[in-house]
């Protein structure tokens, strides 16, 4: 029991007493009917609830009781949110869910549920708790043994994702009114979750122990042979708390609500971030179960080679994502929710239903009175529900009736969950300092967990005296469980915390790029020949840097049946500059198509086609756009293998047009140079292409990646250089370069962090380091000093995260003189990576920068003043080699 926590207001001891108080029910109710006419859910699965809710009050105690001596490291907690309970048992354990981090109680069940194989299909991938060996325990009553699920990292890499057979709803010819119809005849009219049998038919309402329970006898008659069955989910939970290494979905990276087997996807955020991904995965599970469905089953296929995969969810899934009152005002949130709309009010259909936890308060900033309600009614093209989240029997009718909506018409709709935050925002929040006396009191008389007592006794279910037996049973468990995870162990060094963040093995997407080669010019040359007209780009002569990122892109649709490109202007205008042009005639609209102009729904949409078994390809279309929306890369997008060690990935390759040069054409916002916070995002991959004959390869690699490492990868296209034919003088076409047929795919393969050297007369005197739009004015600064007889090694870096440093250190090494051409700023520019690597390797010749001023590109002209020329380059080699 965890009654000697100190917490605000002594939560704890109030629900002890309110329980206490509670007289017995004037008559019993038979635990295998409803709660009350008319109504769905039956006394023993509101029992069941009752304990996922007290589970997750228990569990936020016990945060207090770990953090008060130094055990615990996360304290926020669930407390008034239990109403998310019934949420949960509204959904399907399968319909993939992001939480926020007031979902204990949601978590509880969910795990219950899978554990106990109910709902219409089976968790992804699971049958219940296994056992690290593979085997099934007998029971789960344990409740202070280890957590028993398969280690998800071994999961992901020695087992292909499966999908679980979705029954109706899938449809070949892509109609979606029959499937759906279908999907909403199969759901059950009741739920399934702790105490319910796997065997139990869905809707009947009874489980095992309540087919021979006396109902005089009280519903706690033979508890003490049940196992608990919120002891694996508990012991999830705790295990964040403390950081332990053997939390089953972050390993101790930080405290999540997540885990594979229950299609619960790991977020961190606390603004809202993950709800344009959210979009993007019912964006991505409509389209796919529109697109093909499997002939055995009906889970949806996607393709097969070029690293095809089968998506994670059955064809009938829907999203599910909460989030807080205070998020609702972020521009993720707004972003997100207005991306549903806009989509649904074209007629496409996206299946999430998003949940509102709205307890009137971010941290201390209250929400105004009645703004989320207008807020979210506003919003055109979702459904609104509203319930009042204290009270279990409405909120689980109401979530079920919104979970059917979304499910029977494959629309976005919202639940406005009324709650109540108790116990602050956090363990060293001193709400005292912010709210009075009076409201602090009426939030304590919302308490959920009392007022599903309430219920219960006034439904016949229980007497207040079994239900404090049931809190302090459950407090017992938990405290039990919190002693044992104290003691497992951390993450030890630095290599054991980043081994999930970034994988790389490159010998794998060397096979990937040696497999596509052999499928395109062997089974699916003629495929290739006609997506290209009869005539493959290596047949149309030399090529320009748009035109052969246009055929590499061409060619990696062709290899990855599950690849989308997606953005602005990309589709019908084949983008502002060309590059995209004519993929939508080739490849349809369900693979090509334009997206609404907000670049954090773009990358949402990318990250929710990633998770659902996709390879996204989205187009940022201006470096400059990129900023306002790149936390989905930072926050979202770099950070999932990391928090999940692997268990769940979102691959992706954005495409951004970027860099300066463009003549002084657009101002900063069509001449960006800020690089720095994308190679500040750990394990994101950098691509900077400069020439024609690198840029197709460099991307068959960033592809190839994606789909065997789930790696996200930037590509940025020096804009500058898209159309470019000429280097040394007009007409001389040395910038054009020729597109290799499939049979140099692999001889020319460009391993990431590998960089090209060109060698300039006797390229002995002197080392030029640069990247993009750098080489090929190094290259012309180089032709002049060898006319005054210096001999110039240009480095052309090509990957600007990770950096190729044994290239950088071998090709310094050989002259002993570094020149770095950065176009970037001196300030947080390329350059000081550079350099930095030769300081950290030992490099003790001479060095000097050439960099951007640190200023905005203005237009025109004046852009030349702030941004590296020729003249600039050379001058620094003469400086250099003056010394």
């Amino acid at each position: 029991m965890l009654s000697d926590v100190t917490t605000p207001h002594d939560l704890d001891d109030r629900v002890r007493e309110t329980l206490a108080a509670l007289a017995a029910p004037p008559r019993r109710r038979d635990p295998a009917e409803p709660v009350s006419d008319g109504a769905t859910l039956t006394g023993a699965q509101a029992l069941d609830l009752f304990d996922a809710q007290v589970t997750s009050r228990q569990l936020d105690l016990a945060g207090r009781w770990l953090r008060s001596f130094g055990e615990g490291f996360y304290t926020i907690g669930s407390a008034g949110h239990e109403g998310n309970a019934a949420v949960a048992a509204a959904l399907r354990p399968t319909d993939p869910a992001l939480l926020h981090y007031r979902s204990g109680a949601f978590y509880c069940v969910r795990a219950a549920q899978a554990a106990e194989g109910s709902g219409a299909d089976g968790p992804p991938g699971a049958t219940g708790m296994t056992a690290q060996d593979g085997s099934v325990p007998a029971d789960n009553s344990d409740p202070t043994g280890p957590a028993r699920r398969p280690d998800p990292v071994a999961q992901v890499e020695d087992s292909p994702a499966t999908a679980s057979a979705g029954g109706a709803g899938a449809s070949v010819d892509g109609a979606a009114s029959d499937g759906a119809d279908d999907a909403r005849a199969e759901r059950p009219d009741g739920i399934r979750t702790a105490g319910s049998p796997a065997g139990a038919t869905e809707g009947s309402g009874t489980t095992d122990r309540d087919a021979t329970a006396d109902p005089a006898a009280g519903p706690d008659a033979g508890r003490a042979d049940r196992p608990w069955a919120y002891a694996v989910a508990a012991r999830d939970v705790l295990r964040g708390m403390v950081a332990s290494a053997e939390e089953p979905v972050a390993g101790g990276r930080h405290k999540v609500f997540g885990h594979p087997d229950l299609a619960v996807v790991p977020t961190t955020s606390t603004i809202a971030s993950h709800l344009p991904r959210a979009v993007g995965m019912g964006l991505a599970v409509e389209r796919l179960r529109r697109r093909e469905t499997r002939r055995a089953g009906g889970g949806v296929r996607i393709g097969s080679g070029g690293g095809a995969a089968h998506a994670p969810w059955p064809a009938d899934a829907i999203v599910v994502c909460s989030f807080g009152d205070a998020s609702v005002n972020h521009a993720s949130a707004t972003a997100a929710l207005n991306t549903a709309g806009w989509y649904d009010h074209t007629g496409l259909r996206i299946p999430v239903l998003f949940v509102c936890e709205d307890n009137g308060l971010g941290i201390s900033v209250r929400s105004p009175q009645g703004w989320v309600e207008t807020t979210l009614r506003s919003r055109p093209g979702i459904r609104y529900f509203a319930a009042d989240g204290g009270d279990l029997f409405e909120a689980y009718a109401v979530a079920t009736e919104a979970a059917e909506w979304v499910r029977r018409h494959r629309r976005p709709a919202v639940l406005h969950l009324r709650t109540v935050r108790l116990m602050g925002h956090a363990g060293a929040d001193a709400e005292t300092a912010y709210r009075s006396p009076a409201e602090l009191a009426a939030d304590l008389d919302r308490d959920p967990l009392a007022r599903t007592a309430r219920s219960l006794v006034e439904a016949g279910v229980a007497s207040g005296e079994e239900l404090l037996a049931r809190y302090d049973d459950i407090g017992w468990q938990v405290r039990r469980v919190a002693e044992e995870v104290i003691g497992e162990p951390k993450l030890a060094d630095a290599a054991e915390v980043v081994a999930p963040l970034a994988p790389r093995r490159p010998a794998r997407v060397s096979r990937a790029i040696g497999d596509a080669a052999a499928r395109a010019g062997g089974p699916g040359a003629a495929a290739r020949a006609e997506a290209f007209g009869g005539k493959p780009p290596e047949l149309t002569g030399p090529l320009t840097l748009a035109q052969s990122i246009n055929a590499a892109l061409a060619d990696g649709m062709l290899d990855h049946p599950q690849m989308a490109v997606f953005g602005e202007d990309v589709a019908a205008k084949g983008g502002v500059y060309g590059v995209t042009k004519g993929l939508r005639d080739r490849f349809g609209p369900a693979r090509v198509f334009d997206t609404l102009l907000d670049e954090t729904s773009v990358l949402g949409l990318g990250l929710g086609a990633g998770l659902a078994g996709m390879l996204p390809v989205p187009e940022i279309q201006y470096l400059a756009y990129l900023h306002n929306a790149e936390d989905q890369l930072r926050g979202e997008a770099a950070t999932m293998q990391f928090f999940s060690r692997g268990a769940f990935r979102n691959p992706m390759v954005v495409r951004v047009a970027g860099l300066a040069y463009q003549e002084g054409f657009g101002g900063h916002f069509h001449n960006d140079n800020s690089v720095a916070v994308l190679r500040d995002v750990p394990g994101l991959v950098i691509a900077v292409p400069a020439r024609p004959d690198d840029a197709a390869p460099m991307l068959r690699t960033c592809l190839a990646s994606a789909a065997v490492d789930g790696s996200v990868c930037v590509f940025l296209e020096p804009i500058a250089l898209y159309h470019t034919r000429d280097l040394y003088g007009d007409g001389d076409g040395e910038w054009l370069a020729g597109y290799a047929e499939p049979g140099a795919w692999v001889s020319g393969h460009v391993p990431i962090g590998r960089a090209r050297v060109y060698g300039v007369g006797s390229a002995e005197d002197l080392t030029i380091i640069t990247f993009g739009n750098g080489v090929r004015m190094s290259l012309r600064a180089a032709a002049t000093l060898a006319g005054e007889g210096v001999g110039t090694r240009v480095v052309d870096l090509r990957w600007l995260a990770p950096l190729p440093v044994a290239d950088i250190i071998r090709e310094a090494s050989a002259t002993g003189r570094v020149l770095v051409v950065d176009e970037t700023r001196r300030s947080g520019g390329v350059g000081e990576g550079v350099i930095a690597a030769l300081v950290d390797a030992g490099y003790v010749g001479a060095a000097r920068r050439v960099a951007g001023v640190d200023s905005f590109v203005p237009l025109g002209p004046a852009a030349r003043q702030v941004l590296v020329s020729e003249e600039a380059i050379t001058e620094g080699a003469r400086t250099l080699l003056a010394r």
